[in-house]
């Protein structure tokens, strides 16, 4: 399974999360959700929608899916897909720490990408679980950020490379949003430490191979990836680490160019997707 990935703009696959969606994901959330008539389904973290486009392209009557993001302007996002294409599907803004539905409400409840955002994981984990109903599945699906594989066939990528990881992880805790790295891998724990019995992990490799110098939108997007950044931190140590990979990318850049044919980038990670059940 191909899909994108670049950690010369991001430490993580926080942002990227509808560009490495493809069919085949689609049909393993499918499977696991068990959507049938009748069943109410939930999905925390809607992002754009993506997964209520999904499930209702397979036209099963009488599926109610609901939809919640913390961000006020992906819930209207999510509501206007799902419209455009005639999936009816309920939204509301909500934190996944605190759902705003009673207990036992879902027949399934999932999150995709949503648990590497959460400090307080546990806490997250045990709100899904809250509002599932006793034997209905929740299914999690989360990177190992901490595990990112990186080739590139000239020296200056991985000098590249290396600045870039400095500069995002200086910009992570100036912001104080650093969060669990390897949540992925342990999906499973926290779904027994909060009462779920763990039914399956199953991974997908995110990735992506370049032969030949990336096109100019990719060097565009990895100088934008550090000015939005910038735009929220204003540590001078930062701003220096800045300055830093900036050249470092200039020289990348240079050296792909005259590699030519003969370049070569490779990235991949791996998403963890982890299946539990509640007890009856």
């Amino acid at each position: 399974m191909a899909r994108h990935i670049d950690s010369l703009t991001s430490p993580t696959l926080k942002h990227l999360r509808e560009r490495w969606w493809d069919s085949d994901f689609s049909e393993f959330l499918a499977e696991t959700l068990r959507p049938r008539p009748g069943t109410r389904i939930l999905d925390v973290g809607c992002g754009e929608g993506t997964a209520e486009l999904s499930l209702g392209r397979l036209q099963i009557s009488q599926v109610d899916l609901f939809a919640v993001d913390r961000r006020l302007d992906r819930v209207a996002q999510t509501a206007a897909t799902a419209s455009a294409h005639n999936v009816r599907v309920k939204t509301a803004a909500a934190d996944a720490r605190h759902l705003p539905f009673p207990d036992d409400t879902f027949d399934s409840t999932f999150c995709v990408a949503v648990l590497q955002h959460v400090r307080e994981v546990t806490d997250a984990v045990s709100e899904l679980t809250r509002v599932t109903k006793p034997g209905g599945r929740i299914v999690a699906v989360e990177p190992d950020n901490a595990a990112r594989y990186w080739f590139s066939s000239v020296d200056e990528g991985h000098r590249a490379y290396d600045a870039g990881a400095r500069f995002f992880a200086a910009a992570i805790q100036a912001r104080g949003d650093g969060t669990d790295a390897s949540v992925g891998p342990k999906l499973t724990s926290f779904f027994s430490a909060t009462g779920l019995e763990p039914l399956s992990v199953d991974l997908f490799p995110v990735s992506v191979a370049r032969l030949g110098p990336p096109p100019a939108a990719i060097w565009r997007g990895r100088r934008e990836a550090i000015a939005g950044f910038l735009e929220s931190v204003h540590d001078g140590t930062v701003r220096r680490l800045a300055d830093e990979y900036r050249a470092l990318l200039d020289q990348y850049e240079q050296a792909a160019s005259r590699a030519g044919a003969s370049f070569v980038e490779i990235q991949n990670t791996m998403l963890f997707a982890a299946v539990g059940q509640k007890p009856e």
